[in-house]
């Protein structure tokens, strides 16, 4: 019999994930933006930088809950068939606790309203399936890096590559595994965007 624990399922309990919605990015993007991250690691070491296969730019965090919640979630954002659109990334951004950065991010320069369009469509169907309505405001962005002091570390001066704009032609459900190494990321259900 098991226990119902995170990411297992028992015969009284229903498994639980710990997941989120994420817009990828093109793997030769990709490429690059790994590439840039392994020189600011060396340049700004206080902070934890994001591995390249864990790069996507962010729809909404929906935290521990129910399998089969996630799903029905991911199966009502389908059924709203949202589109398709072009996005590129833009500049360097931080959140920060003073003049410290806590999370640094690359925001986007095309494609933002169509984005937050559909995180707007994410975040209706999480809060009918009965989840908190996110208290923020959404900002598209992807996560590049975390200070590793929660006091959080100087920006970097870092400008990111300059890259192509592309099609943003799916919408993951990914399920997130935390490890000592850090977060795996694995993808449950992709959504086409129309």
């Amino acid at each position: 019999m098991g226990t119902g624990q995170l990411g297992q399922e028992s015969e009284t309990r229903p498994l639980r994930v710990r997941a989120f919605f994420g817009l990828p990015i093109p793997d030769g993007h990709r490429e690059r933006l790994g590439s840039y991250i392994q020189a600011q690691g060396v340049l700004a070491p206080k902070f934890r930088w994001t591995p390249a296969e864990n790069l996507h730019v962010t729809t909404r965090f929906l935290g521990h809950l129910e399998l089969e919640v996630a799903d029905r979630i991911a199966g009502r954002v389908e059924a709203s068939a949202p589109r398709a659109f072009t996005m590129q990334l833009g500049e360097l951004g931080a959140f920060k606790r003073g003049r410290l950065a806590r999370v640094l991010w690359i925001g986007l320069s095309l494609g933002e309203i169509e984005a937050s369009a559909i995180a707007a469509t994410v975040e209706a169907e999480c809060v009918r399936a009965g989840l908190e309505a996110e208290s923020r405001p959404y900002a598209a962005h992807m996560t590049i890096a975390r200070a590793r002091g929660p006091e959080g570390a100087p920006l970097p001066a870092a400008v990111p590559p300059a890259l192509s704009p592309w099609r943003a032609g799916e919408l993951i459900l990914y399920r997130s595994h935390l490890g000592r190494g850090g977060p795996t990321y694995e993808p449950m259900r992709t959504i086409s965007l129309r």
